[in-house]
């Protein structure tokens, strides 16, 4: 990463664009990459991706709901949902170890996690070798790049000091970072009158905790 080497050398530079893309716009020109809003890893088979080094912003990994159900989703709405902004019955929670309003929670085994609710009843469930296979699919590598940030006279500046390739995941790895939730899931569903309208399944990762998902880090 020759490329990167210099980039670092630099220093401080300006933002390039404002609004949250900048960061990743300024790294990517930088390194002379066109921009490109498709699903392809970004360099040599990995995704790029620049974070601010004290930002625990989530950003999302993927999403998964496939055969997952356990109950018919209109009925897990109906029975366990709430109103949304746009005043329907929805299943729009973010999941975690503590049952919520609705008596919801994340439960985590050796092979699976489930929602299900503090009656026992099961709601739905992945197993965790299809969310690895999954998150792999997904992001085969990661080029993570930390960047400390700073602001003058109101413009904010980059330095990009360190490059992490990051490869592999297990369903042990992953069922670890949802006990520690480190990652968190998302149900994004609602009432549509003669079924359930599901935006799909979100998990999402807090950006300082992603060398915690990989198996292999390598520093470049």
């Amino acid at each position: 990463m020759a490329k990167f080497k210099m980039v670092k050398e630099r220093g401080f530079v300006p933002n390039m664009r404002k609004g949250p893309t900048g960061i990743g716009y300024t790294l990517e020109t930088l390194l002379n990459i066109d921009e490109n809003n498709d699903a392809r890893p970004d360099i040599e088979g990995a995704e790029l991706k620049a974070h601010r080094t004290k930002s625990h912003n989530f950003i999302t990994l993927f999403t998964f709901n496939n055969k997952v159900w356990q109950m018919p989703p209109l009925e897990a709405v109906k029975k366990y949902g709430s109103l949304d902004k746009d005043g329907r019955q929805g299943l729009y929670y973010t999941m975690s170890l503590k049952p919520n309003s609705a008596g919801l929670f994340l439960d985590v085994k050796k092979t699976d996690i489930s929602v299900r609710h503090i009656s026992g009843e099961l709601v739905a469930t992945w197993p965790l070798q299809a969310l690895a296979n999954r998150f792999i699919q997904k992001i085969p590598a990661l080029l993570l790049v930390s960047t400390f940030t700073d602001e003058r006279d109101g413009v904010e500046y980059f330095h990009y000091y360190r490059a992490q390739l990051m490869k592999g995941t297990s369903p042990e790895l992953l069922a670890d970072q949802f006990r520690e939730e480190n990652i968190v899931v998302d149900l994004r569903l609602h009432d549509k009158g003669t079924m359930a309208r599901n935006h799909g399944t979100g998990f999402r990762a807090h950006e300082d905790k992603l060398p915690l998902l990989f198996q292999n880090i390598r520093d470049l």
